[in-house]
């Protein structure tokens, strides 16, 4: 994140506060409201508009589970960090879906289907759903085509809920009372008498602490996260209306392609990024042509009826993390900074229950949790 000379209004307004929060995605969002109800003078500052990120660019799902099957998780960080890591997205569902009820936000309680595109990806959702069962995670393996659409098998997850994640986030920062700079770029983090003084666009903070939930932007803001948390970019399409046909929240081909209806009979289809993994690394907000005839070609092939007038298509930047999970922590040279980031496309499922985990660390001294950046052989940022 960078700011011209002509553009640097940071001397003009200075600001005193408990904590500073850099982000208005849903994490820093759910950040502010958390602290504010404590009590905390929160001063939230953003980039560009609240959820102008990751957050307002998704489908909208609160899934349960990380980016992988669940017997694949258990391969890669053992079993008790995988079940721990499923049973804090179950957490982050429930609070979710309060803090919707609390706010009087709809949300769709209509559960999700992992689908198999072919027999091999059965045999792993089965395998999967083994391991869950051993595990007491809930969970129901069918081993036939549920949607009638050409897949092998589907693993279903009732408690998932589909939600309007812009709505959400404004909601939050709204209750939370906090100080909201919008277009406001933070351009340094630095020492300052005690903790931290953060120079932006609009203003000059200074703060206690500062919280960073700035997920795939990471990297412009601190060196550190070079290396860590990998910006990758998400496409997405919305078609027109058509009769209904799905009522529940859709994840194929082990979660590179994902798809809803919404109420008003709009579909919304987004993936096709595993072919072209390479090209959706970075900071580029734009569309391209072959993963939008890809998304096209995969919905249209497996729901023929949908209509095939494409209302809308976008793209949003994630971060990604080394092994799939987010990373919480706080900053080397800057102890009193700390982080929520790389959610690796589950930040709705993963959001809240990392924002807490960062509060409980650097504001009340708690040990680290599951989240730790530690995990990774580094103590900090």
């Amino acid at each position: 994140m960078t700011v011209s000379v002509w553009q640097d209004r940071s001397g003009r307004r200075h600001i005193t506060c408990d904590v500073a929060v850099v982000g208005a995605g849903v994490v820093g969002a759910y950040l502010a409201l958390a602290l504010s109800r404590q009590g905390v003078d929160v001063v939230v500052l953003e980039a560009r508009f609240a959820a102008a990120g990751a957050t307002g660019r998704n489908a909208g799902m609160v899934l349960s589970g990380l980016g992988e099957y669940y017997h694949t998780a258990i391969k890669r960080h053992g079993r008790a960090l995988a079940r721990s890591a499923w049973e804090r997205t179950l957490s982050n569902g429930r609070r979710t879906r309060a803090l919707h009820d609390e706010l009087g936000l709809p949300y769709e309680a209509c559960g999700s289907l992992l689908l198999a595109v072919d027999d091999a990806e059965a045999a792993e959702l089965r395998t999967a759903y083994d391991a869950m069962t051993e595990d007491g995670l809930p969970a129901v393996y069918h081993p036939a085509d549920l949607l009638r659409r050409g897949f092998a098998a589907a693993l279903e997850q009732t408690q998932d809920v589909g939600i309007d994640p812009a709505r959400f986030t404004e909601a939050m920062l709204a209750a939370s009372g906090a100080t909201l700079l919008e277009n406001c770029e933070v351009y340094a983090l630095e020492a300052a008498e005690g903790g931290v003084q953060l120079r932006s666009r609009l203003a000059t903070v200074r703060a206690g602490h500062a919280l960073l939930a700035t997920n795939g932007y990471s990297a412009l803001l601190h060196p550190s996260f070079q290396g860590t948390v990998l910006p990758t970019r998400a496409q997405m399409l919305l078609t027109a209306a058509s009769s209904r046909i799905l009522h529940t929240l859709a994840y194929a081909n082990y979660g590179y392609e994902y798809f809803r209806q919404l109420a008003d009979g709009r579909v919304l289809m987004g993936g096709w990024r595993s072919l072209y993994k390479d090209l959706e690394i970075g900071y580029t907000d734009e569309t391209t042509e072959q993963v939008q005839r890809g998304l096209e070609g995969f919905l249209w092939e497996r729901f023929p009826e949908v209509s095939r007038q494409v209302e809308l298509c976008w793209s949003g930047v994630m971060g990604f993390s080394p092994d799939g999970m987010p990373l919480v922590g706080t900053l080397r040279d800057l102890p009193c900074v700390g982080y929520a980031v790389g959610f690796t496309g589950h930040g709705l499922g993963l959001g809240l229950e990392a924002a807490e985990d960062l509060m409980a660390t650097l504001l009340r001294g708690e040990p680290e949790g599951i989240f730790s950046a530690g995990r990774l052989g580094r103590a900090s940022g």
